[in-house]
């Protein structure tokens, strides 16, 4: 073989080799494991967070994704058989996520601390008709993580839940049968919209009595 085809061979496979193991330390960095099933990243099974010094408890969960689970809700197209999930601090949750739907479902954890989860996600993505299993820890404090499905308008469509750690630290708004789904503004109190009423009939009255 001449000089100028084997470097160019010697360089072809220097190159694969080099992006093989960008890929598969791309993957170890992300804990990620694909199949024909899905997707799982960011598993944790044994690194405890900061805070915990043992698990606290076992939790082992399935939630199902699908359209039909967002049949009695109007203006919903998609939903999750549990939209909330409650655990103790330092739990260890190993969930099965179950798509029946014939489109990708994802149900994915926001704000997990970034020392540990490097995005600050926990991912579950399953193809239509599969279902995936992934294991993570979450941290000791109260807290309320935001869960969801990533898939374009899927969120603004049904496939939104939380994360309940401990106490927690309030609901997150527009979760199917927790909270209103709406955004009440922080400064405006419970008792804004009764007082409006009220200041309506009273205005309601005084008109009344100047007609008269």
């Amino acid at each position: 073989m001449k000089p100028k085809r084997l470097l160019a061979l010697f360089w072809t496979l220097f190159l694969a080799h080099g992006s093989l193991a960008q890929e598969h330390d791309h993957h170890a960095h992300h804990n990620m494991s694909v199949s024909d099933s899905g997707m799982v990243m960011y598993e944790n099974k044994t690194t405890l967070p900061r805070g915990c010094d043992q698990i606290s408890e076992d939790i082992e969960l399935t939630i199902h994704a699908g359209a039909k689970y967002a049949e009695n809700t109007p203006g919903m197209t998609f939903g999750m058989s549990q939209h909330e999930v409650r655990a103790p601090g330092c739990s260890r949750l190993t969930i099965t996520f179950i798509n029946e739907d014939q489109v990708r479902h994802q149900w994915m954890v926001h704000g997990l601390p970034k020392y540990l989860y490097s995005a600050g996600m926990f991912h579950l993505e399953a193809m239509a008709g599969r279902q995936v299993t992934g294991t993570f820890i979450v941290p000791p404090d109260d807290r309320t993580y935001l869960v969801h499905c990533d898939m374009a308008q899927h969120m603004e469509k049904g496939m939104k839940g939380q994360l309940v750690i401990g106490r927690g630290s309030g609901n997150l708004w527009s979760v199917r049968g927790v909270s209103d789904a709406f955004n009440r503004a922080p400064y405006l109190p419970d008792t804004t919209w009764p007082l409006a009423a009220l200041a309506l009939l009273l205005v309601a009255g005084v008109v009344t009595r100047l007609r008269r």
